[in-house]
């Protein structure tokens, strides 16, 4: 969870300054309430690799496991497409040139897509081991910051509480989706559960503890950072962070956190690209998805899912680098937000029809999942028109996919 979604939201949200705090607390409530509904349904089906494709399929049906599977796929690309954007954007503090040349941040933003994808179809273990490196270090430049400018924060930052044209309740919904984006992969433990050890204890405790701990270092660091550059200067930073450690210890501070923030994001996308591959190939093993998805390598990944994916990540990266990479990674981020919430909604409602079948529901359970379905359409709806547009034109994009390959099934249906 913690990568772009950390380092670049708080010059995004600088445009509304310290409500914006409010809807992460929200959105943090929101996450626990959808974490505990994903830990739940881990112990309902321990064994689901693909995660809510794989509850959907199981509690709703096909068609709805298809679209889920879909919308899934489309946030994966949509997330790698920001992630590399942020990425690019932190690089600005060591080459400047990549905050004015478009062609020269296209051009590296690629590099690092197509490189990661080259690794992760090398295998799970050469993948691993990016991902262990690049976890460690971007943990160093969060702790860094936050605990040493606690002491230095200008509470003025933060009045007046609202800064933008909004009502304070379309400016909290306006947040609120925003930094779900952050929270984006608290359903990942669920995913590879077919691999993992005793998957019933596991996979809910790394979700829970996972998302409860994130929340923490979210709030906390976006307030010092908040509290340390002004609203106005803060919405045009291309690197919040390392500009909130400049303004304390200097430039070599910046550095270290710009360092830090790269690093992050790198492995973010590492990361990110590996999931890209296993949800269509989940699909496809089940026939929902085209056979091409299916294909693994002599490595034992399905490299060609990789590589298609990773296509789409490169055209949707570079279509938005005409505009500023701080307006570029919003427009992302919330195409991303939409077509996740699909998967997370289904999943809800996967909970409930299993957990009635099972007879393993009890209130609590109920208002908890009443509470991500809720949170989560509120979320829709916080996406604004133009999100929603193209999320819904995405997501039916899917459907002639879909209508072949039943066809191709069974061509008397």
């Amino acid at each position: 969870m913690i990568a772009s979604g950390l380092f670049m939201l708080p010059a995004t949200l600088g445009l509304y300054g310290g409500i914006s705090l409010i809807g992460w607390v929200i959105s943090g409530a929101g996450a626990m309430c959808l974490a505990m509904v994903f830990s739940w349904l881990s112990k309902l089906k321990p064994v689901a690799t693909g995660g809510p494709y794989a509850y959907t399929h199981e509690g709703v049906g096909d068609f709805a496991a298809f679209l889920v599977a879909w919308g899934y796929w489309i946030s994966i690309w949509c997330t790698n497409a920001a992630i590399a954007v942020a990425f690019v954007s932190y690089l600005t503090a060591f080459i400047p040139a990549l905050g004015h040349n478009p062609m020269l941040s296209v051009g590296t933003g690629l590099g690092a897509i197509w490189f990661l994808t080259w690794v992760n179809t090398r295998g799970i273990r050469e993948a691993g081991i990016v991902q262990v490196i690049t976890t460690i270090l971007k943990i160093l430049p969060l702790v860094f910051i936050t605990l040493g400018g606690v002491f230095f924060l200008n509470f003025d930052h933060f009045t007046p509480f609202n800064v933008s044209t909004e009502s304070n309740l379309s400016a909290i919904t306006s947040c609120t989706t925003l930094t779900l984006f952050a929270f984006l992969g608290l359903e990942c433990a669920t995913i590879p559960s077919g691999k993992v050890i005793n998957p019933e204890v596991t996979v809910p405790k790394a979700t829970i503890l996972g998302t409860l701990l994130t929340t923490i270092i979210y709030v906390s660091s976006t307030l010092v950072v908040m509290g340390l550059i002004p609203p106005d200067s803060l919405h045009q930073s291309q690197a919040p962070f390392a500009d909130a450690a400049a303004s304390l210890w200097g430039e070599w501070a910046r550095y270290l956190v710009a360092g830090g923030a790269v690093v992050s994001t790198f492995g973010a996308l590492n990361g990110w690209i590996l999931v890209q591959g296993q949800m269509p190939f989940a699909a496809a093993r089940d026939k929902l998805f085209p056979k091409i998805f299916e294909k693994e390598n002599k490595y034992g990944t399905p490299a060609m899912g990789l590589v298609i994916s990773s296509l789409l990540v490169s055209v949707l990266m570079s279509m938005n680098f005409s505009k500023s990479l701080a307006d570029t990674y919003t427009f992302i981020i919330l195409l991303s937000t939409l077509t996740v919430l699909i998967p997370y909604l289904f999943s809800i409602i996967a909970f409930v029809m299993m957990g009635a079948k099972k007879k393993m529901l009890n209130t609590t359970k109920y208002v908890v999942a009443a509470l991500a379905f809720v949170y989560s359409m509120w979320a829709v709806i916080g996406s604004g028109e133009e999100i929603v547009f193209w999320g819904f034109v995405l997501l039916m994009a899917g459907l002639p996919f879909y209508a072949f390959i039943k066809i191709k099934q069974d061509p008397l249906q």
